[in-house]
């Protein structure tokens, strides 16, 4: 619940040692009551509020002046937000069953015992050794090496290895020397970890921390998991559609030998260590003629000469082009728009909310380019949504569930269209693309936004297996490679048996960090699009649409976005979109022209594996 930027493993290394103490005390003293639930709410929340500051201010300095001091004061700051999330989420828990709760009350105490990703369990020493291991874990990861042509590389380096190599045997020994260093050597650490969070999760009256992780969405973890299943099926057809599509050029490139025209594909050759997203090897699967799209934005943004802050203040307009408020002016003071040349800062674009109510900013090392276009229009919808709900009790200060946040900056980056494009003067009308560059245009974002989805949602599938015990340690590596071959059709390069642990070469899984929301979130981005675009009026093909300049989209959005977190996400959702479900559909419907040139492309061909 604590929203400060900083997460540092010596952070919760500190914050753990301390859980011990402050869980035992949640259960002394007399019977509590509603007024004592109102009490304890209102003053955790003003802690939490003050202390936010101080960590989002530090935290910042940190990102963007990075020394062993920095790190020693985000590390200090850390530690002392994170056992302030700790003893309130204790606390919490034993204000659950009180008679007489206010909703107010009963849905802050539901957030503040939610709050924790990893939770502590109070039987003595059991704290400080899953700090111990949750760090190593993490550490661990950041310092992993692979292999390519026999010489070390790093995580960073191999990522983009993996999407610009072509030869079948480097790709195998960089997937494979991965897997092998980074995830194989953590499974005992993990499957020790788990045992130790799900005894904290029961103590905060959770059957496991894969059920405590599935309550945060105003459902019961059942109708949650359900819930996802649905989503899946909705988009299933889909995604099957390319994965026939692919798998044909992967054969048509490499041949039966490495990719056969059959079964599943080969997780290797799809240009991203995980498989996650496909985009990296567009250029094996893009259509003759139609694969070239016509115009390239940064090469638009290069001719106009545009420089950084042009292209944030293009940002700015399209929000403020919706009606919105223009961003204050200490956001321009403030941000860190391109990389200093005088020091060590985090390149990784992000959005700050530094004081909870307008120092809103954003840190990036801009570059002049198309990637970096679309960052800062997806970026700046985290700052809007941060502002919108600043009159929220801070508690509230929050997407309406986790996959709000990211849907709402990728959502409008959707709409930075051939026609946005030539509305704010970048593109010449005359050389808006044709109808016949749509294949090319939608199969590109398919390759990442729809390749995604299986595996967005199996990481926490199998997590949930792993937390309820129906997975166990010595299936781990047997659990990961069927749900892979189920949800993607992919299959590891080479044969692996229960001593590997594939699962744990994907950071989220040795970090912790639930990946429900990024599955959540490829499918909102696409709902919230086609809403606006109808209430645009737009008529013509959806991905072809722009809401830009448009004011009743802008104010039915800021309804959404000013609720934050005070309502369950169906009421926000509702607001903005007229319906209380979230539905694949909208992405269905975006991806219909293509879905419809696939399946004439995949006639006479196999489908699935």
């Amino acid at each position: 619940m604590i929203r400060t930027a900083v997460a540092s493993s010596l952070a919760l290394a500190l914050v753990l040692s301390g859980a011990v103490a402050i869980a035992s005390q949640a259960n002394e003293g007399t019977e509590p009551t509603a007024a004592d639930a109102d009490k304890f709410t209102a003053d955790a929340e003003k802690t939490l509020a003050e202390a936010s500051i101080e960590g989002n201010q530090v935290g910042w300095v940190n990102a963007t002046y990075i020394t062993d001091d920095t790190d020693a004061l985000a590390a200090r700051v850390g530690a002392k937000l994170t056992l302030l999330g700790v003893k309130y989420a204790g606390e919490a828990a034993k204000y659950q069953k009180v008679a007489g709760l206010s909703p107010d009350t009963k849905r802050k105490l539901d957030l503040l015992r939610n709050s924790l990703t990893l939770p502590a369990p109070s039987t003595l020493g059991a704290a400080d050794k899953l700090s111990r291991i949750a760090t190593r874990l993490q550490s661990d990861y950041g310092k992993g090496r692979g292999t390519l042509d026999g010489k070390p590389i790093n995580g960073s380096d191999i990522e983009a290895a993996m999407g610009t190599t072509r030869d079948p045997a480097k790709l195998q020994e960089m997937w494979t020397s991965w897997n092998d260093n980074v995830g194989a050597p953590s499974k005992a650490n993990y499957a020790e970890m788990v045992g130790i969070a799900n005894e904290g999760a029961a103590e905060l009256g959770y059957k496991d921390v894969g059920a405590m992780w599935r309550s945060g969405y105003d459902m019961t973890p059942e109708q949650f998991a359900a819930m996802t299943d649905r989503l899946w099926k909705q988009v299933e057809p889909l995604y099957k559609s390319l994965h026939t599509y692919v798998r044909w050029k992967l054969n048509e490139k490499y041949g039966d030998a490495v990719q056969p025209k059959t079964g599943p594909i080969r997780a290797d050759l799809l240009g991203n260590m995980w498989a996650q997203e496909w985009g990296n090897i567009y250029d094996i699967v893009a259509p003759k003629g139609a694969g070239d799209i016509g115009y390239d934005t940064g090469a638009l943004l290069r001719e106009k000469g545009y420089d950084p802050i042009k292209m944030v203040k293009t940002g700015e307009g399209f929000y403020s082009s919706l009606g919105f408020a223009p961003l204050p002016d200490t956001f321009w003071t403030r941000s860190q728009i391109t990389k200093p040349a005088d020091r060590e800062v985090v390149c990784h674009a992000s959005a700050w909310d530094i004081d909870n109510k307008t120092d809103v900013r954003i840190k990036m090392c801009t570059k002049v380019n198309a990637d970096d276009f679309v960052t800062i229009h997806h970026e700046l919808g985290h700052n809007y949504y941060q502002r919108a709900y600043m009159n929220q009790s801070f508690l509230y200060q929050n997407g309406a569930n986790d996959g709000f946040h990211e849907a709402i900056g990728d959502f409008v980056a959707l709409s930075i269209t051939p026609d946005y494009l030539v509305k704010i003067g970048l593109l010449d009308p005359s050389k808006v693309p044709s109808a016949d560059k749509d294949t090319g245009l939608l199969l590109r974002q398919a390759m990442d936004k729809v390749a995604f989805l299986p595996f967005g949602l199996l990481v926490d599938k199998w997590r949930w297996g792993v937390f309820d015990g129906s997975i166990k340690p010595d299936n781990y590596q047997g659990a990961w490679d069927s749900l892979r071959l189920q949800y993607q059709g992919i299959k590891p390069p080479v044969a692996r048996d229960a001593t590997r642990f594939d699962a744990g070469a994907k950071y989220h899984i040795p970090a912790n960090t639930p990946y429900t929301r990024y599955f959540l979130a490829r499918l909102l981005q696409f709902q919230f699009y086609q809403a606006a675009c109808k209430q645009a009026g737009w008529t013509g093909p959806l991905h072809r649409c722009s809401f830009y300049g448009n004011k009743q989209v802008g104010a039915n959005l800021q309804k959404m976005l000013e609720m934050g977190q005070s309502k369950p996400w169906p009421d926000a959702l509702q607001a903005f979109t007229g319906s209380r479900e979230i539905s694949g559909q909208a992405l269905v419907d975006y991806f219909a022209p293509l879905k419809k040139w696939l399946d004439q492309q995949n006639k006479g061909k196999p489908s699935g594996w």
